[in-house]
């Protein structure tokens, strides 16, 4: 697998080696040995997540503050618009975000480390979405910031126009008054 780290390094693309011929394609999605040597420390996953949405949707921006989630995310059917913000206050890149299109045709996968924000725009017909997270999902740690935050300045893609957001997520706080990570 190739490994590229972001314009925020802790953030890395993921690209597999994907073998084609006229009979479809095979590629290793995951491999532990691997993965821990391109990030440079040990990590357990214990949930793995899939859903599924339509054009224009658009999911985040979410953290858990307590329990934070490191997630290695990848589309399976479609492509979205993938975000993530930095939200570790001791970092250089703090209040910085990286946004990378994945789709099933590209089959890159982002690793996203515990201490950030993430969510993503789905830019296709539908896309189906896939997550492995370093630990479990607690709602009542579960945090939001609004998607279109002016101090982020998230550059999503013009489909936006055409959004459609939860009402759990356009409650989400602005980036000045969120929680963040020490």
């Amino acid at each position: 697998m190739k490994v590229t780290p972001t314009k925020i390094p802790d953030v890395l693309l993921i690209e597999p080696q994907v073998f084609s011929d006229d009979r479809g394609f095979f590629f290793e999605s995951f491999n532990q040995r691997k993965f821990e040597e391109a990030i440079g420390r040990s990590v357990n996953f214990v949930q793995d997540n899939h859903s599924r949405s339509s054009r224009g949707v658009l999911r985040g921006l979410h953290y858990q503050i307590k329990q934070p989630q490191g997630k290695l995310v990848r589309v399976i059917a479609g492509e979205v618009f993938d975000v993530a913000v930095d939200l570790r206050k001791k970092s250089p890149t703090f209040g910085q975000w990286i946004g990378e299109y994945l789709s099933a045709e590209n089959k890159r996968q982002l690793w996203i480390p515990e201490g950030f924000a993430h969510g993503f725009l789905v830019v296709s017909e539908s896309a189906e979405f896939l997550y492995k997270a370093t630990d479990y999902w607690a709602p009542e740690h579960e945090r939001c910031i609004r998607w279109d935050d002016k101090e982020l300045r998230i550059l999503w893609p013009n489909l936006i126009l055409k959004k459609f957001v939860s009402c759990k997520d356009n409650l989400g706080k602005k980036f000045e008054s969120a929680e963040f990570f020490s």
